[in-house]
């Protein structure tokens, strides 16, 4: 089984950057999306389906703003893109498909790195999703959290983390919060379960400010985190960069599982 997540940073721009053409060559079962910054009204035909994959989506509120999918194999037994708290169902940041066996997650949390106020933001959906994930992770489901966390857990997931100590996204109490998912509830970082070490192979996201890209000065903030069964089960795990569709790439990771 084949999962990916990637932030698009706008779902018509990755498409004009080729971005369905490769999906179709992935012969993903669920691909996670985040960051559409598109309203239902702007989907196109291959934006909704793509060959085998069904695409289901939660918008935001906001015209070309936020806004999270997911692409499926097979049609969900049941869809929630609501979770009862305001920013993240007025935003577009929630979504979930629920199988026989299995639950996908897409979800994109807030960047608080434009001020106070949005980290504010930030900081009450973290403690939203910590009660809400716990009950996730507790149903004995095998669950797959999908997204843009927007937080680098640890320094070898930064190029720069001696310089960002004092930033959104490698904040002290945003990096407990990732650990506090490992250590206390049990979720699984998939990705750091095959490549505990793993430093510069591991970004997903490069600032467009200067040559991040080219110099490789990226950050790891795009996650698959599983529950504990379902990571015994993670078989391979890579991130994608030979073409760019977005300023973040695929992060891929294939398990030994059967929908």
């Amino acid at each position: 089984m084949r999962v990916i997540t990637i932030n698009l940073n706008g779902i018509r721009s990755a498409s004009r950057k080729g971005f369905f053409e490769w999906l179709k060559l992935q012969d993903a079962d669920f691909v996670c999306v985040q960051e559409l910054k598109a309203q239902e009204i702007n989907m196109t035909d291959e934006m909704v389906k793509t060959d085998n994959l069904q695409g289901y989506f939660s918008y935001a509120l906001k015209p070309g703003y936020s806004g999270v999918g997911i692409y499926s194999k097979k049609v969900p037994l049941k869809i929630i893109d609501k979770v009862n708290f305001e920013t993240m169902d007025h935003e577009g940041r929630y979504i979930e498909l629920i199988f026989d066996n299995l639950s996908v997650i897409s979800t994109y949390l807030p960047s608080g790195s434009s001020g106070d106020m949005r980290q504010q933001i930030k900081f009450e959906c973290l403690d939203f999703l910590k009660s809400f994930l716990e009950k996730k992770i507790s149903s004995n489901q095998n669950v797959i959290l999908c997204g843009d966390l927007n937080i680098a857990h640890q320094e070898i997931d930064l190029k720069n983390h001696k310089g960002n100590k004092k930033n959104s996204g490698f904040l002290t109490e945003e990096r407990d919060w990732i650990s506090m998912l490992i250590n206390k509830m049990h979720w699984v970082d998939a990705y750091r379960e095959l490549f505990p070490l793993e430093e510069e192979l591991a970004y997903t996201w490069w600032s467009n400010r200067g040559q991040a890209w080219s110099n490789n000065v990226g950050w790891r903030i795009d996650y698959q985190m599983t529950s504990s069964d379902l990571s015994k089960k993670i078989h391979k795990a890579f991130v994608f960069k030979d073409e760019r569709f977005s300023d973040h790439a695929p992060l891929i990771i294939d398990y030994d599982f059967e929908l």
